[in-house]
Formats: structure tokens, C-alpha cells, sequence
């Protein structure tokens, strides 16, 4: 019997906090690149920089920002890609479930897997495959993997040169260029042919190439849909329980070190004496320095117990600190108070959408309402999204009836709408804080309460991913997918995606807002330029009333 589908419509942080919106969330910490600036060719030249160094995650992430700002620029959605596959071909091949895999998994049980996916695909996805489009993403991939030395490593005999490698591989290629790929059927007998072509002229495991193809069949659809190993596959499911096995720290790098960005409250870090602002100069006796961002990740994860050893710069100067790795319990609901007892404004953050979301909004919510809440301001800046069912069951604590969002995919099971019900609906003014990376679920509630008036928005622009997500477990190596299987639309039938969600009042980040003045920030606000603007909102929201 398959499991149930969990359907999503962002990532949320599992056992690291990943910033890669299109990746399986999949570790312990988050690594923030720089943002990309407005020139592309500076841009393609630093991802280059980013490239050479195999910093593929930073790579990723570089283009990716670019490419909100430049949409179908064609330099740097090739650069993009390519990034994209690099990066997750390193993290397979760091994945000792994969690894597992790869090495016990017969030929017969890989085309196996292969030929789940492209059902999974043909059943599921959101728009009609492309199947040549599939066999051609695999063959990119498996290009990219012949001259990597993860997967030389793996699957290469030492004494094959590069010639011979680029030699075996155009035949390969041109073995499928002349066939013709109209259906399911055709995609499974030519990745089977190049499997055994593959390990003829260059010796390489015919499982080791299918997988090859398998993740490329995926990574052919969007920027969202994805094979998940079977350890990423645990750690989807871990993300939506709102718990994981890990440090609970969010990162970025910074001159050659790793910045604490955030501690996770009660989290082992927090135990350890780590706070934002410290600087990660060593892991276990190895410099920040000598490893990308990705090593970084892989050396700070590790299984229930076991302890890793981090070094600590910060103002007191330098210290090792043994930190023991354990369960994490995420909270979706942080730093809830009122901040302003005059006008009685709560606030809280809310940093995803999971499990114990609507539970823990509930207590949030009526702590705020025995300490006079009058307001709330709720802060979605940063919120990746998370559980579709999830941002609707919040939308409904605000919003008494009508459509909450609308969905709709090729699969006619996919069209839905969810609408709001009038019983326990919270009638407070509300304010909500957005940016640029509330994405996903952030985006579905943020829509609802602008379509439906209940509320302002204040920020900037949201990110602008208005799909959803199914996951699939496959029958075979503990692994899943992720595909996009619906759009999603706000109850006014606005698109969210690539367009995302405009504030009703937009405050640049280094800006007053546009359509009206921010009062100076003050004991409330501090130097939060959209803060202050939401509570000089939500004092004007207590005024009229």
C-alpha cells in the first residue's frame, strides 16, 4: 500500500536548513550566499569564480537570485542548470544511502526504478512530459558525472583517459540522438541502451548510469521537482513532523568562515553556548577555509548521539566547543510578545508551515489575547512555505468564509479549492510582514488575507512560487520523488507564480516606503525599516476602529 502523498508547496528545513528552494532540504544548516547584484555578466563571472572552486551549492544559489531579478536570461539559465546538476550529483554521491544503492540494486531493479519514475511522472506532473526533453536532461547529467571525480572515482577504471571517457560517451550519444523518443516505453528502452552501451565502451556499472537518468528525468521538469534518496526521502518526512537529527543552526559564510546566523531555540547548539554572530572557523580540526559550503554541511551532520567538534571565533576570541548531535524540534512559531503595550500590537514569526503549525499558532494566539492583544503582526519575512494544508488551516483562523486558494493541475484530482469556515475565526487587525524569500505557503496565506481584505501586507514583493508539491515513494531503494502536480492560484484568481505577492505597503529595504512615510524607528522597530512600517500600520488599523 503507498503511503500517503504529503502535498507541499515550498521547502522547509529538515536536518539541515537549506537554502536552495528547489533542493530536498537536507541537513542541519543553512548557507546564505551573497545576494546577486543587477549586472549579469558580474553575476556569470562570479558563479564562475563559484564554479572553478566547486562551490556548486553557492552557485546555485547565486544564479537563482539572478534570475528572479532577470527572468529567462539565457546566459544564466544555462549556468544555472549546469550548477544545478553538479550540485546534485555531489550530494548524491555523499549520500551513503545512495551510495548503499548504487552498490546492491541489479541492473534489472534499476531500470526498475527508472521506468516508477517516468510513471510517477506521466500520472502526476503538472504538465504533459516531454520525453525526448527527459532522455536528453539524463544524458547531460551523465556527461557532467564522466568528468567529475565523485563519480570517476565510483564508477571509472583508473586507467581510462579523458579521450577515451569523451570517446565512449559520444557514442553513447549518438546512439540516442537517432532514436526516436515519442512515449514512456521508448525513454525506458533508450536509457537501456545506453546502460549497456555505457558499460561496454567505458567499463561503467549499468546501474550507476540509469541512476544518472533517473535523477536527470526529474531534474528535466522545474526547479522543484527532484529524486529523493532514501535518506533525503526520511528527511521530507522528518521536515513535515517539524523535527530532525542535527545541530539546529543556520549558517553563512562569511571571509572564509561560517557565521551562526541563528540558533534554534532548546536546540544542541543552544546547550553548547553557540549564539548568532559566532564565527565556525574549524570542523573537527579541519579549516572552514580548505572546504566549499557543501563539505561544511556534510561534516556537521551525522547520526543521533555522535559529536562533532566546532571551533568558535567570536569577540571573547577562540574556543573548541564538542557539541552532541540530537533531535531538534523546529518551531514554526518564534519570538511571540506584544511590542507595543500601549496600543496592545502582538507579534510573532512565522518561520514555516508544518505540522504543528496551526497547533502551536493557537497557543501563540491566545497567550497574545491574555496579555491584551488588541493587533497582531504576524512576520512571514524569510518563511519558505511548507505544507499546503498547512498555510489553509492558518488563512482560516483569519479569514470566515470564501476560497482560501484554488488549485489546479493536469490531473483533474488536482483541482480543488479550500475555503474558509466561519467557526473560530480570529477577528483582530492584522498585519503581515513579507520579502522576497516568503515563498510558497507564505504565499498562499499572504494572498488570502489581501484578497480578502483582512488585513495589510507590508514588505516587499514576495518570491513568487505559486506550485505545489506531491511526494512519492518508490517501490525500490527507499527513494521518492518530488513533483510539481498543481498550480496554485489566490482567491481573486491571481497566479502566485513568478508573480508573486505585492505588499499594500512597499518598503524598500534601505527605503522609506513608497506610498507613505515609516515613523522613525524607535524602541519597537529598531533599525527594521518593515517592522516600524507594520507597526505605525497596525496602530493606524486600532485608530480607526
Amino acid at each position: 500500500m503507498q503511503r500517503k502523498v504529503p502535498r507541499f508547496c515550498g521547502v522547509i528545513f529538515a536536518a539541515l536548513l537549506w537554502s536552495l528552494l528547489p533542493a530536498a532540504a537536507q541537513a542541519q544548516v543553512r548557507i546564505i550566499s551573497p545576494a546577486a547584484d543587477n549586472d549579469t555578466s558580474d553575476v556569470v563571472e562570479r558563479g564562475r569564480r563559484f564554479e572553478a572552486q566547486s562551490r556548486w551549492g553557492e552557485a546555485v544559489n547565486l544564479y537563482e537570485e539572478a534570475l528572479r531579478e532577470h527572468p529567462g536570461n539565457s546566459d544564466l539559465t544555462v549556468r544555472h542548470d549546469l550548477a544545478k546538476i553538479h550540485y546534485d550529483l555531489g550530494r548524491r554521491y555523499h549520500d551513503a544511502s545512495f551510495l548503499k544503492a548504487l552498490a546492491t540494486l541489479p541492473t534489472r531493479d534499476a531500470l526498475g526504478l527508472y521506468a516508477e519514475v517516468l510513471l510517477k511522472i506521466q500520472s502526476h506532473y503538472v504538465a504533459e512530459p516531454n520525453w525526448k526533453a527527459i532522455v536528453q536532461r539524463g544524458t547531460q547529467g551523465f556527461q557532467v558525472a564522466l568528468g567529475t571525480d565523485v563519480f570517476a572515482k565510483q564508477n571509472l577504471n583508473r586507467r581510462i583517459s579523458a579521450a577515451e571517457v569523451q570517446a565512449g560517451f559520444q557514442q553513447v550519444e549518438s546512439m540516442l540522438r537517432v532514436r526516436n523518443i515519442r512515449n514512456r516505453q521508448d525513454a525506458q528502452e533508450a536509457v537501456s541502451a545506453a546502460a549497456q552501451l555505457a558499460q561496454q565502451v567505458l567499463r561503467v556499472p549499468t546501474a550507476a548510469t540509469i541512476f544518472e537518468y533517473t535523477c536527470g528525468a526529474t531534474g528535466s521538469l522545474d526547479e522543484y521537482s527532484s529524486y529523493l534518496t532514501s535518506d533525503q526521502l526520511n528527511d521530507v518526512y522528518s521536515q513535515i513532523e517539524g523535527n530532525f537529527v542535527g545541530l539546529g543552526i543556520e549558517l553563512k559564510v562569511a571571509e572564509g568562515t561560517l557565521q551562526l546566523v541563528k540558533v534554534i531555540t532548546g536546540s544542541p547548539a543552544e546547550r553548547a553556548g553557540l549564539k548568532a554572530g559566532d564565527r565556525i572557523t574549524a570542523v573537527d580540526g579541519r579549516s572552514t577555509t580548505e572546504m566549499n559550503t557543501d563539505q561544511a554541511a556534510d561534516l556537521l551532520q551525522g547520526v543521533e548521539g555522535s559529536v562533532v567538534e566546532v571551533t568558535i571565533l567570536n569577540s571573547a576570541g577562540t574556543r573548541r566547543v564538542a557539541v552532541r548531535r540530537s533531535h531538534v524540534e523546529v518551531p514554526s512559531i518564534d519570538d511571540v510578545k506584544i511590542v507595543d503595550q500601549e496600543y496592545g500590537i502582538g507579534y510573532l514569526k512565522l518561520t514555516c508551515f508544518q505540522k504543528t503549525t496551526s497547533r502551536d499558532l493557537d497557543a501563540a494566539l491566545w497567550k497574545l489575547h491574555r496579555e491584551g492583544m488588541k493587533s497582531l503582526v504576524i512576520d512571514l519575512r524569510g518563511n519558505p512555505g511548507g505544507l499546503l494544508t498547512s498555510s489553509v488551516e492558518v488563512a482560516d483562523k483569519f479569514v470566515d468564509e470564501g476560497v482560501i486558494v484554488s488549485t489546479r493541475g493536469r490531473n483533474a484530482a488536482e483541482d480543488y479549492n479550500y475555503t474558509g469556515h466561519q467557526a473560530g475565526t480570529w477577528r483582530v487587525p492584522l498585519v503581515l510582514l513579507i520579502d522576497g524569500d516568503s515563498a510558497s505557503a507564505s504565499e498562499i496565506f499572504a494572498g488570502a488575507i489581501r484578497d480578502h481584505r483582512r488585513g495589510t501586507l507590508v514588505g516587499q514583493r514576495s518570491y513568487g512560487k505559486g506550485s505545489v508539491q506531491g511526494i512519492f515513494p518508490l517501490g525500490l531503494a527507499g527513494a521518492g520523488v518530488r513533483l510539481t502536480t498543481a498550480k496554485f492560484y489566490s482567491p481573486s484568481g491571481k497566479p502566485i507564480s513568478k508573480v508573486g505577492v505585492s505588499p499594500d505597503i512597499n518598503v524598500q529595504k534601505t527605503a522609506k516606503p513608497i506610498d507613505g512615510e515609516v515613523a522613525a524607528a524607535g524602541t519597537q522597530g529598531g533599525d527594521d525599516a518593515v517592522m516600524a512600517a507594520g507597526l505605525q500600520a497596525a496602530r493606524r488599523q486600532i485608530a480607526k476602529r
